[in-house]
């Protein structure tokens, strides 16, 4: 319970966002792969192809146009503050993710692992960390105290999911989905205090609704 409360604090979700993000980004090496981290990889890479329609699907929840689209379903549905925060904390996610790439120059699964299988169009460019597996759980970690119990269940299931589906696809290896997920955490606590920040401002009063029911998860 002690722990729930404190992920009510978006600033201690950013703490432990930022620090799984320094602890898989140093565990990463640029020219091999561990023994544990290659057994998870193959384990989900070899199941089989006829998996690959329902994977892609999933994985569309973590691409970038995911975030526009889930920004104006808020926003029509009247919560104007919930699709700020999912605009600027899955923008920031994507974004951030290219430079995290650009920093650590981890290769993709085929260039480490011989063998690998690479489903769909092969991915492009450098492989720690996944941009997928970011923008889900930024999308995901905003909607969730919004959602009933069936919507949070579902939205629970997928943001694993989402980074799953990289592995199988070829794309990412598990450390690379796991920096991803931590970013994501990451950006939409930063994206929370911006949004709540703002929301202080307009009203002139303090507002956390989205804190509370972190709270009592």
């Amino acid at each position: 319970m002690e722990f729930r409360a404190a992920l009510a604090d978006p600033r201690a979700r950013l703490g432990l966002g930022l620090a799984a993000l320094l602890a898989t980004a140093g565990a990463v090496h640029r020219d091999r792969v561990g023994v544990s981290e290659a057994r998870a990889f193959r384990a989900v890479n070899g199941l089989p192809d006829a998996l690959y329609p329902a994977a892609w699907a999933v994985m569309q929840m973590g691409a970038f146009g995911a975030v526009p689209a889930s920004a104006a379903t808020a926003w029509r549905a009247g919560d104007g503050e919930l699709a700020a925060r999912l605009l600027l904390g899955g923008t920031g996610a994507w974004a951030a993710a290219k430079l995290v790439k650009r920093v650590v120059r981890r290769p993709r699964p085929v260039a480490l692992l011989p063998g690998s299988r690479c489903r769909g169009r092969e991915a492009a460019g450098l492989g720690y960390l996944s941009g997928h597996a970011a923008v889900a759980v930024a999308l995901g970690a905003a909607a969730l105290p919004r959602l009933g119990p069936a919507a949070r269940a579902l939205t629970l299931a997928a943001m694993p999911l989402v980074g799953l589906t990289r592995l199988y696809v070829g794309a990412h290896l598990p450390l690379d989905v796991a920096g991803g997920a931590a970013l994501g955490l990451a950006a939409d606590a930063a994206a929370g205090l911006v949004t709540s920040r703002l929301g202080r401002c307009a009203s002139g009063r303090e507002a956390g609704p989205a804190a509370e029911i972190w709270a009592s998860r």
